[in-house]
């Protein structure tokens, strides 16, 4: 009897960078989306996991004093998933090859003939500088780096480390993992000739919207990060190129850096908003409070496409309407040509653009997002008789309706999509929330109001602050106990976010007086 062939995957050793998902290469992510298998560190930002959608995902997470499983075992659970044959992708902090123990792994993988590749990833020493505004190489002032590791071997009898060799380069030097050693590390280098007029940094949480960092000379730098309460992980530069912070910062002086906000849109559209206060420097929590589901019935919306030719108007009222009838109408092979006799009316820019992307130019869009600017754009028109359909979703306010009735229109409204709230939520994202650990809530419309507060018993959140979209939003959020700080002059996501801005930087000038005041506060 022929014996069963053996299973053997194989196993990818991904860098996730030092902190910002946005810096992981492009292969890493394909590598990601096709893994069975994801064994993942303390390091790797989580946000990477939605790469792998379909993995199962296993934390194996070391920090100082917390090891949630030793080395061997690691390097043993690789070979026993990869022998199921999974693919198996172990995604480290870093480089995998740089302080990551990755080559361990991989000689562990050669032994078992287990198939491996190498993705390698941005590392910490040069990320971290590099958002601190340092170049780690320099014309006319550093023309070499070295990596150095700040935590070695504790089972070693004696240091790896030529202290003497190190302080006489003339290079940039940067430790890794070295902030519990930095005592340590500046009174080495200074023993075997280092200046303590050195120039050093220290950059915490690099490239993170946690980033901090403080830069002082060597004989001073220690009193600094105590000052500064600096946490890990950190590295440390060392050398003249630190100078050049001073005119090279970029990444911290970052409108809304260090500020968490929660973003509550739903998850297929929360990505333009978080994406744009991300590259503020923000924190960005995303917690969807609504999602959006197709009606009870089609049967409503068919029947109004196919009389289109009856309706002289059709009022637009959000991005997700245009996509649902348009999308709808293409299932039932109709295009365009099937609105040659309807005028086409859009509550918002975003509206109209999307409406563009159709092809279609709206006719009337108000100067102010709101069903009440309509009826005041429309009012000076004879609509007695006129045919109106409202495409739009089941939690509409009737305002428009009840407002085109009374100037003698005929108006159907079709449900094209439904608002329900979003309960699936990560539970340790419901207790940050809960603990009130952020700055800022923003809401979009009245609904992730409502269905927010839906998920905390009816409650709002001690001390939260808020930012609403618009007046209509302000009230519903108000009306349950939200300090409302911030409402954009229009009523758009950039227009949000630029108000958002400006509020952050409102409150930068008073901690210049108070210091650690929030956006909550």
């Amino acid at each position: 009897m022929q014996s069963k062939a053996k299973l053997t995957g194989k196993v990818t050793l991904v860098g996730a960078g030092p902190g910002d998902p946005g810096l992981v290469a492009w292969k890493a992510v394909r590598a990601l989306e096709s893994a069975d298998v994801v064994i993942y560190d303390f390091l790797a930002n989580p946000e990477l996991l939605a790469h792998a959608k379909k993995a199962e995902h296993i934390y194996v997470g070391k920090r100082a004093d917390q090891h949630t499983l030793p080395q061997q075992e690691i390097n043993q659970l690789l070979v026993d998933k990869a022998k199921t044959g999974q693919h198996v992708v172990r995604l480290k902090g870093g480089d995998p090859f740089v302080f990551g123990r990755g080559g361990e792994e991989a000689l562990m993988l050669k032994k078992h003939e287990i198939p491996f590749e190498i993705i390698p990833g941005v590392t910490a020493g040069i990320a971290a500088a590099a958002y601190a505004g340092i170049p780690v190489t320099h014309r006319g002032l550093a023309t070499s780096v070295s990596l150095i590791t700040g935590h070695e071997d504790p089972t070693k009898e004696s240091s790896q480390l030529d202290w003497q060799a190190l302080a006489n380069l003339h290079g940039t030097l940067v430790f890794y993992m070295g902030m519990r050693q930095l005592p340590h590390i500046v009174e080495q280098l200074q023993r075997y000739g280092k200046s303590g007029d050195t120039p050093v940094a220290v950059v915490s949480h690099g490239t993170s919207p946690r980033q901090k960092s403080v830069t002082a000379t060597m004989k001073h730098i220690v009193e600094q990060v105590k000052q500064n309460r600096l946490e890990a992980p950190a590295v440390i530069i060392v050398g003249p190129v630190v100078t050049l912070k001073n005119e090279l910062d970029w990444y911290e002086k970052l409108s809304l850096l260090g500020k968490r906000i929660v973003v509550t849109r739903s998850r297929a559209q929360a990505s333009e908003l978080a994406q744009q206060l991300t590259d503020l420097g923000a924190e960005v929590i995303t917690f969807p409070t609504i999602k959006i589901v197709a009606p009870d019935s089609w049967h409503p919306v068919d029947q109004a496409i196919n009389r289109l030719h009856t309706y002289q108007w059709i009022v637009f009222t959000s991005v997700n309407g245009v996509d649902a009838f348009f999308q709808r109408m293409t299932l039932l092979n109709k295009d365009t040509r099937a609105l040659a006799a309807c005028q086409i009316a859009a509550i918002g820019p975003a509206t109209a653009d999307r409406l563009a992307r159709y092809g279609i130019k709206a006719d009337l869009m108000p100067e102010k997002f709101v069903a009440e600017e309509v009826l005041a754009s429309l009012g000076g028109l004879d609509l007695a008789g006129k045919n109106f359909l409202l495409p739009r979703t089941d939690i509409a306010r009737d305002t428009l309706i009840n407002g085109l009735q009374d100037m003698g229109a005929h108006v159907d409204q079709i449900i094209v999509y439904r608002t329900v709230i979003e309960s699936d939520h990560d539970p340790d994202t419901l207790q940050t929330i809960k603990n009130g650990d952020f700055d800022l809530v923003t809401f979009t419309s009245s609904s992730t109001v409502t269905n927010f507060v839906n998920q905390f018993d009816g409650q709002a959140l001690p001390n939260c602050s808020a930012a609403c979209i618009g007046p209509i939003t302000e009230k519903t959020a108000r009306k349950h106990g939200f300090k409302v700080k911030i409402i954009p002059e229009h009523y758009t996501i950039p227009s949000l976010v630029n108000a958002i801005v400006e509020q952050a930087e409102k409150e930068k000038q008073s901690e210049m007086i108070m210091p650690n005041k929030r956006i909550s506060s």
